[in-house]
């Protein structure tokens, strides 16, 4: 089922499948009306993917090095062996480039949401108490930042266990909401259900509102995630911090003329390793400062939204 639209996901012609619902209907052309605070037009959540430091390497027992997100298209050091350019890619994201979105953040008075991997926080104590320090809230990427659907059962409950613990002890309270890499397996949500403790998920992009659905007999809220607004495209075809900037401007220009009528929130996916360079931050830079520029805009960390959407719009 679909929480506001109280209908049966069968009913609407849906499939059922391990569990999860696919609706293809949705709010319809009557999406419920947010009441965001202060009347906004626009919710915008900026995402920092802190991952560096949990990515596959050889020096965790993986066997290989990770080479996804980085500037190269391609591995090129042989599968089983230190790819030393992959990691070093890795840790700019840490050594610099978490910091200068970070400083970008705090000098426009903006508190970040996180998507936290356990492991990554404990190794960079700084980091993750300036994310304390500045309000950010962490939802949780993980234990480590591995793909949830290549895990059992028993492997995956057991990393939800473990990232849980980690990040309440690195943070000084536990995560409320949950990402995994890319995609969830069937049981995430599940497990998530059974873990208890989250408010949320965002391992959904199939809307540009929260929403509620169906856990094993419980009511659990979705509040979507976008790989459209995210700094990934910066290695898929955008070249300049300026493509980027028009990429988000064009986004938010269209939601806020919307927002008038029916407001909807925006999700900014960022990682340090890759909008971290100078040659692209600047684009974030423009970006952010057109948003604060703008009335009615509530600039939110996701913790906020799905608080905020659980208060005005229970199950």
């Amino acid at each position: 089922m679909t929480g506001c639209a109280g209908m049966n996901t069968m009913q609407l012609g849906g499939q059922m499948m391990d569990g999860h619902p696919r609706d293809f209907v949705g709010y319809a052309d009557k999406p419920p009306h947010p009441d965001w605070p202060g009347g906004a037009r626009v919710a915008i959540n900026f995402v920092v993917n802190y991952e560096e430091g949990s990515e596959y390497s050889i020096g965790d027992g993986d066997g290989r090095s990770e080479t996804a997100l980085t500037e190269v298209s391609a591995a090129r050091v042989p599968a089983g062996e230190r790819d030393l350019a992959s990691e070093s890619m890795y840790e700019y994201g840490t050594r610099v480039g978490f910091w200068r979105i970070a400083r970008l953040f705090a000098d426009r008075g903006i508190a970040a949401t996180a998507f936290g991997c356990a492991v990554a926080l404990e190794r960079n104590p700084p980091a993750a108490e300036f994310m304390a320090r500045h309000g950010w809230d962490v939802c949780c990427h993980g234990w480590r930042w591995v793909e949830h659907y290549k895990l059992s059962e028993d492997e995956e409950r057991e990393h939800i266990r473990l990232a849980v613990e980690s990040i309440q002890r690195t943070m000084g309270e536990r995560p409320v909401g949950w990402y995994c890499r890319y995609a969830p397996s069937t049981a995430t949500r599940r497990l998530l259900v059974e873990e208890g403790g989250f408010l949320y998920d965002s391992d959904s992009y199939n809307d540009e509102l929260p929403y509620w659905t169906m856990v094993a007999g419980r009511r659990h809220l979705i509040v979507p995630y976008s790989l459209v607004t995210n700094d990934v495209k910066l290695t898929s075809g955008l070249f300049t911090g300026d493509d980027f900037y028009v990429l988000l401007k064009n986004a938010f220009d269209v939601l806020y003329e919307e927002g008038a009528v029916a407001p909807k929130m925006m999700s900014v996916g960022l990682h340090p390793r890759l909008i971290g360079h100078p040659a692209r931050l600047s684009g974030l830079q423009k970006f952010v400062d057109y948003v604060v520029s703008k009335p009615d805009v509530w600039a939110c960390r996701r913790a906020d939204i799905a608080r905020h959407w659980i208060a005005r719009h229970p199950a």
